[in-house]
C-alpha cells in the first residue's frame, strides 16, 4: 500500500511540475495570460489535472513565481558591502539587471494579475520591499551622508532607477540590449549618488 501511495504522490508531483514548467514556457514565449487549456496542452496533461492541482490560475502563477525564485537564487551572491562605492555600484547593478531580465516574463504576468489577486499583490509587495532594503544596505554610507527627506528622496530615486519599470522601458520600449540597458542603469545610479545635495530648510520641516 505504501508503495502504491508513494507512486501516486510521485506522479502527482511530476504532473504539477510539468504544469508549472508549461506555464513558464508560455510566459517566456510572450503569452502573458495563458489559459488553463493552453497550459494543459503544453504540459501534455488533461485540463482536469491542472485544476486538481491548482485552485485557479492565480495559484498557478504563484507556484510559477516560486519556481522562478528558486532558479534565480543561484544568481544572488553576497554583495561587497564594505567595498568602495564604484565596486558596490557595479556589483549591485550587474546582479539586479540579471535578475530583472530572468524574471521579466513572470513579473509582467504577475503585474497583470496584481489588481485581481491578493496573493499575487502581496508577493509583489514583498519582492519590492526586498529590493528596496537591499539598496538601503548597499548604499548606506551615501544615504547616511544626506539628512532627513534628502536621504529618502535618494533612496526613492535609486529604487526607481534599478526597478522593474525602468528595466521594462529600456528593454522593451527603447529596445536596448541587456548590456546597453545595464549601462544606462549604472549611469543613472552613479548620477543620482553624485548629484549635489544641500541642507534644504524644507527638508528639516518634513517628518
Amino acid at each position: 500500500m505504501t508503495i502504491t501511495v508513494d507512486g501516486r504522490a510521485a506522479r502527482s508531483a511530476r504532473t504539477r511540475d510539468a504544469v508549472v514548467d508549461a506555464f513558464l514556457e508560455l510566459l517566456d514565449e510572450g503569452d502573458l495570460r495563458p489559459t488553463a487549456r493552453r497550459v494543459a496542452g503544453r504540459a501534455g496533461v488533461s485540463l482536469r489535472s491542472v485544476y486538481v492541482r491548482f485552485a485557479d490560475l492565480g495559484a498557478l502563477q504563484l507556484a510559477a513565481a516560486r519556481r522562478q525564485f528558486e532558479r534565480i537564487s543561484v544568481l544572488i551572491k553576497p554583495l561587497p558591502m564594505q567595498a568602495p562605492l564604484d565596486e558596490r555600484l557595479d556589483a549591485l547593478v550587474e546582479q539586479r539587471c540579471r535578475i530583472l531580465e530572468v524574471l521579466a516574463p513572470v513579473r509582467r504576468a504577475a503585474e497583470l494579475q496584481e489588481p485581481f489577486s491578493l496573493e499575487v499583490a502581496e508577493a509583489l509587495t514583498w519582492a519590492r520591499g526586498v529590493a528596496r532594503d537591499q539598496l538601503a544596505r548597499v548604499f548606506a554610507p551615501e544615504l547616511m551622508a544626506r539628512r532627513g527627506a534628502a536621504s529618502t528622496r535618494l533612496l526613492d530615486a535609486l529604487d526607481v532607477a534599478t526597478g522593474t519599470t525602468t528595466w521594462e522601458v529600456l528593454r522593451r520600449h527603447r529596445e536596448l540590449s541587456p548590456v546597453a540597458a545595464r549601462r544606462v542603469v549604472a549611469d543613472m545610479v552613479a548620477a543620482l549618488i553624485a548629484y549635489p545635495h544641500s541642507s534644504d530648510p524644507g527638508d528639516r520641516m518634513e517628518p
